[in-house]
């Protein structure tokens, strides 16, 4: 991988790992249209260094409250008796809890169709075709507008579930869940908040999965290319989140949504 690959591909990687526009499909569409295959070594070992440059733009915008939340964890578990007290009275264990109950259907969901969702990244035109489903995901948050609802077990679950669909590269982890929390009447500043702060724990067991293929093939390391695409999958990570959050302010979704038609159109078209 030359070094303007890797800037290209950290680029791709921080912008829409958190833009609604599937950071796994643009990937995939990156890496094909740059001639590359991402089953070598090399590219494995990139996708580690990248993942990890945007868990370090969460842990940035969102430092402060991963602080508070492993704080909680941590009280919870030295003091298990304060549990059902915690969650009555404390927003940031509820916030913890909920985002495991995200996991729950996400992981169910990897276990059973690992081999097939592996399989579907080698699968541009499927790619192209989820980005338009995305497209109309986005789309469809016109029919709820002003949603001011809190966050609840029922509803992080089934955010969770949009989180597992949005394993099929194309489909978007950030725009699936933030629109699905829309959907159920959660505001929108939290939707987004909790998008994005589910997305760490997801992020570091798909980097820890990664590390340990990474170790069984044993390649050789080029380290400037992927320092370089770290440090720019971090930098433009922390400018999605925010441009993000501003979008969802805002209700703007929809522009998202014309963006996934326009490239998964001529995607259809072209390849």
């Amino acid at each position: 991988m030359t070094w303007l690959e890797a800037i290209i591909l950290g680029l791709i990687q921080g912008l829409t790992e958190f833009l609604p526009v599937s950071s796994s499909g643009h990937l995939v569409l990156g890496q094909y249209l740059l001639g590359l295959d991402a089953s070598e070594a090399s590219d494995v070992t990139f996708e580690v260094f990248v993942h990890f440059g945007t868990v370090l733009s969460i842990l940035t915008v969102y430092g402060r409250d991963v602080i508070d939340l492993v704080k909680e964890a941590a009280g919870a578990v030295t003091q298990p008796a304060s549990i059902v007290e915690r969650y009555e009275e404390r927003a940031t264990f509820r916030l913890g809890i909920y985002i495991l109950i995200t996991m729950i259907p996400t992981g169910a969901v990897y276990i059973l169709f690992k081999e097939e969702l592996e399989q579907a990244f080698g699968d541009p035109k499927l790619v192209c075709g989820m980005l338009i489903v995305t497209g109309v995901l986005l789309l469809l948050t016109l029919l709820r507008p002003n949603p001011d609802g809190p966050l609840t077990p029922v509803k992080a679950f089934v955010v969770g579930i949009a989180q597992s669909a949005a394993m099929i590269p194309g489909i978007s982890r950030s725009g699936s869940t933030i629109c699905t929390a829309l959907y159920q009447n959660v505001k929108p500043e939290q939707a987004a908040n909790f998008s994005f702060l589910m997305l760490l724990p997801v992020v570091l067991g798909a980097t820890l999965l990664k590390s340990i293929e990474l170790i069984e093939l044993g390649p050789t390391v080029a380290w400037v290319p992927l320092i370089l695409g770290t440090i720019v999958a971090y930098a433009s990570g922390v400018v999605a989140i925010k441009l993000m959050l501003d979008f969802v302010r805002r209700g703007n979704l929809q522009y998202f949504a014309y963006y996934c038609f326009l490239v998964g159109g001529i995607g259809l078209w072209y390849l």
